[in-house]
């Protein structure tokens, strides 16, 4: 089967698009956020001014400048990915919006939107991987540390998502006494979030070229 061409730029498209909408079915399951994004989704529950896309371009501001410490280095590329960060809080507002009158009160209901949530948050992701357009500051922060030290980045990335699991944890007590936004949904993509990443690249790059359309790397390097 001939390969689809030059589809670096679409890629990043529809990685924010589909990234945002796993998002938004996932905290509309119920059973756990994604373990990446919940601190921002707590923090967008105890702030109220704050909506959960607002939560997350805030908070991704703040890993950026620790991204630029741990790596000692500061790029123009680096201020891209907030400003990805913006666009995909705003398709994940909108998201969340959209699907508004989604009823999920049973688990019949809930674990198919968290099952079907928690892939496309992972096809999502390993698009924006394959793609030279600055990425969120979270896929930042992975891709650039493991190229730094050579890390495998499958491998890196499972780590930062328990951390950031053990994290949400932390705050959710810290903020609410109890659990809020983790559950076992957010352990489980924790556990295997990593994993479906590196199986989704796999199946993507048999079917795809992911080489530019535009000449327009050399401003993202």
């Amino acid at each position: 089967m001939k390969k689809i061409i030059n589809f670096a730029e679409m890629a990043y498209v529809l990685g924010l698009i589909i990234l945002a909408l796993g998002v938004a079915l996932m905290e509309k399951a119920d059973l756990g956020i994604s373990m990446v994004v919940a601190p921002a989704y707590l923090i967008s529950l105890k702030v109220s001014f704050l909506t959960f896309g607002m939560a997350e371009y805030t908070l991704q501001a703040v890993l950026l400048v620790f991204v630029c410490l741990v790596l000692r280095q500061f790029k123009l590329s680096y201020c891209f990915s907030f400003v990805t960060a913006v666009i995909y809080g705003v398709i994940l507002d909108g998201w969340i919006w959209s699907l508004r009158d989604v009823v999920a009160g049973t688990l019949s209901v809930r674990i198919p939107l968290y099952l079907l949530g928690m892939l496309l948050c992972a096809m999502g992701i390993s698009l924006l991987f394959h793609t030279y357009l600055s990425p969120e500051v979270y896929e930042l922060f992975v891709k650039e540390v493991s190229k730094k030290y050579h890390i495998d980045i499958n491998k890196f990335k499972i780590a930062y998502d328990c951390t950031s699991c053990a994290v949400a944890i932390a705050m959710s007590y810290l903020f609410f006494h109890s659990l809020r936004g983790v559950g076992i949904g957010t352990v489980i993509c924790a556990l295997v979030n990593g994993i479906i990443i590196g199986q989704c690249s796999k199946f993507f790059e048999k079917y795809i070229d992911f080489s530019p359309k535009f000449p327009l790397a050399k401003y993202f390097e």
